[in-house]
């Protein structure tokens, strides 16, 4: 039975911009929700002191909860050369964060499609650039999973690799027990393509999940990916109480359960508040039973 952890997709500018929350309190809120773990993000404010990641650990455990996932947005696309370099940097020491954590993922991303920017170098980019993280990774025992992304929160490009042919492409050029797939179906949706396709092509990599919900608030998908080179996300894509929107879960956890997926599934969602994040644990729980019974 794969675990369920929680994202506070709600609180992301007061943890990671005005440090208007605190980890203590998302952790206490967190602890009421039915849920073995909690994904951390990197930006977070607090974790910017390296003595403060003990306690973090600590405070989790004591709320029994563990912090399997560390979500972090490595930029490897950029054109010059000494700033992939110190992002390969930042993505070590985050490395050393994340085991810090107990934690045994950690997120990476490609980095930004910047309009000038071929598709061939791009991906070369990128993958040279999480290649050179690996042994970081193998020496703390935590394995990088590279996520289908849409946009990172404060990035000002989409996700160079956010269709499906790149990202598999991109996959398929990185090989080691310490690299593997993190799945986002409502990612797979954004970017135009069939999560479920998406999922049949690269299910047999995927170690984590992250579970949401998207539904348009207004006009459609095309008119969404007009808007994607704005900074954060448009206004019009909207996150649901999941199994409230587009994602079919009955197909999504179908696929993982028939290649014995037992990993971590992560929830980025409740940014209508605890109620609809409630809901949302809720409802996987259920479809988490049905598709792994015990």
């Amino acid at each position: 039975m794969p675990k369920l952890a929680a994202f506070p997709k709600a609180f992301m500018d007061e943890l990671c911009v005005s440090g208007a929350m605190t980890l203590r309190q998302w952790i206490e809120l967190a602890a009421t929700l039915e849920v073995d773990g909690l994904e951390f993000y990197s930006g977070f404010l607090e974790l910017r002191v390296a003595a403060s990641w003990g306690d973090a650990r600590r405070l989790a455990a004591e709320h029994g909860l563990a912090i399997p996932m560390l979500c972090c947005s490595p930029d490897f696309t950029h054109p010059d050369e000494e700033f992939r370099r110190r992002q390969i940097h930042q993505q070590k020491q985050w490395i050393d964060l994340c085991a810090a954590l107990g934690g045994q993922y950690c997120r990476v991303l490609s980095g930004q499609r910047r309009p000038e920017l071929g598709r061939e170098e791009g991906i070369r980019l990128a993958a040279e650039c999480i290649s050179a993280c690996l042994p970081a990774a193998a020496a703390c025992g935590v394995t990088l999973i590279l996520e289908n992304h849409s946009k990172d929160n404060y990035w000002q490009f989409p996700e160079f690799v956010q269709q499906m042919d790149d990202f598999c492409a991109l996959v398929d050029r990185i090989q080691g027990p310490n690299f593997a797939v993190n799945y986002d179906p409502s990612n797979a949706l954004l970017a135009g393509d069939d999560p479920i396709e998406l999922l049949r092509r690269v299910k047999r990599r995927v170690a984590t999940m992250h579970a949401s919900d998207r539904y348009l608030a207004e006009g459609t998908l095309e008119d969404l990916r007009r808007e994607e080179n704005s900074v954060g996300y448009a206004t019009r894509l909207r996150h649901g109480t999941i199994g409230q929107g587009m994602i079919d879960y009955d197909a999504v956890f179908s696929e993982l359960a028939g290649v014995g997926f037992d990993g971590w599934i992560s929830i980025e969602d409740g940014v209508d508040g605890m109620e609809q994040l409630h809901e949302s644990v809720a409802f996987l729980r259920r479809k988490m039973a049905q598709h792994w019974p015990q």
